[in-house]
């Protein structure tokens, strides 16, 4: 699937004190795994496009499994590359996402502003995450399509009150405009960042050695150092070699 900077076949990034990130070129000094999730159709899928290559498509093909993309970013004078897997809503796929909570920094939980039974099946969501993940993970609560203000089912105060309930960040994006797509991943990486300092995760990070191929660190962070587990991907980035067809969620 093309558009993302990068992919992931299951190898690990050089292990050094700097991590090379393989689509730009660019050294990182942590990595944060996120993990996307939320129903089919909300348009994680078109989320994480528009954050990676600022790009967004009409039509693309329905998530089957897993897929990948990651992005470099810069927070609190930290290079950190943001590894984020976007997992599949549909219930067939949820024994496959389950394996990809572990070892999880940050999560973005989506719902589509225009389908109310999308934001109803986010507690579900919620729930599941906070029981296969670390418990440090930071979840943030993203209502997308915000550009279809006209269709909308759940307001933004709605939105905003089941967030302040459960202790999670909110915002909501629009995948089309890229309206806080941005600020959506970086917040996350922020407040990840934030917990890291506070529980000294950088400081009792054992270094990496060169060569190696390290599973995910302790809450997802990983330093300048690729990562192994759950599901491989095909070449092309796609979890998963199944038929795929094609889907307007995003618009």
């Amino acid at each position: 699937m093309a558009g993302y900077p990068s992919y992931a076949s299951g190898g690990g990034a050089p292990a050094s004190g700097f991590g090379q990130d393989p689509g730009g070129g660019q050294q990182y000094s942590y990595l944060f795994k996120f993990i996307i999730i939320g129903d089919e159709a909300v348009g994680k899928t078109c989320l994480l496009l528009q954050f990676t290559d600022k790009r967004y498509r009409t039509t693309h093909q329905v998530t089957v499994g897993v897929e990948f993309g990651s992005k470099t970013v810069e927070v609190s004078g930290k290079m950190i590359k943001l590894q984020c897997w976007d997992t599949a809503g549909q219930d067939r796929f949820r024994s496959i996402v389950r394996s990809y909570y572990r070892g999880a920094a940050g999560a973005l939980l989506v719902y589509d502003i225009t389908r109310r039974e999308s934001f109803e099946h986010v507690s579900q969501w919620l729930t599941e995450a906070r029981n296969n993940a670390d418990e440090d993970l930071v979840i943030t609560l993203i209502g997308n399509k915000c550009d279809k203000s006209s269709d909308r089912q759940v307001p933004f105060e709605e939105g905003h009150a089941f967030a302040q309930r459960h202790g999670l960040y909110f915002l909501e994006t629009s995948a089309v405009t890229g309206h806080m797509v941005d600020q959506a991943f970086h917040v996350t990486a922020r407040l990840v960042d934030k917990k890291n300092e506070n529980n000294a995760v950088y400081e009792n990070m054992p270094a990496a050695q060169p060569g190696a191929t390290n599973d995910y660190l302790n809450h997802g962070t990983n330093a300048g150092a690729g990562a192994q587990g759950g599901l491989k991907l095909a070449p092309n980035g796609v979890g998963s070699q199944q038929p795929r067809q094609d889907d307007s969620c995003c618009g």
